[in-house]
């Protein structure tokens, strides 16, 4: 029972911001995701040509040295908490960089521009759909 009440604590506030934002902008941004994904992604394959490599992303398990805590027991029964020195595991996330093959990042970046493009008109025709749906109050 207490994980789930610790579970339900923590998922509050996400669910209190997903659920933030006005109709109109929860308009705008359920009915542009795909644009806006087609724009980060175009974003990413241009940030590449220009470095000359990607970059990407690895778990590393490491060990450190922490202070660890356990209950004991005196001779009456009463719990007590010592601590000690113990050594952790923890998951840390590696950036390295990755070699592209400029010509196909080159293809990627311009299917991605046409696609852009051809999502470029219903986006537009979606956030004047919204906006108009959805009359902002000043």
């Amino acid at each position: 029972m207490r994980r789930n009440t610790a579970l339900a604590l923590c998922l509050a506030p996400v669910l209190a911001l997903a659920a933030c934002g006005t109709p109109q902008e929860r308009c705008i941004s359920r009915n542009t995701s795909e644009y806006r994904t087609v724009s980060s992604l175009l974003a990413e394959v241009e940030g590449n040509l220009s470095r000359g490599y990607a970059w990407d992303e690895r778990q590393v398990v490491r060990t450190r040295f922490a202070q660890c805590e356990r209950v004991i027991r005196d001779h009456e029964g009463k719990a007590q908490i010592s601590t000690y020195g113990c050594w952790r595991d923890y998951v840390d996330v590696e950036r390295f960089r990755v070699p592209i093959d400029p010509a196909a990042e080159t293809r990627k970046r311009d299917g991605l521009v046409e696609r852009q493009a051809a999502l470029t008109r219903g986006a537009n025709a979606a956030v004047s759909a919204c906006r108009a749906a959805y009359p902002e109050e000043t």
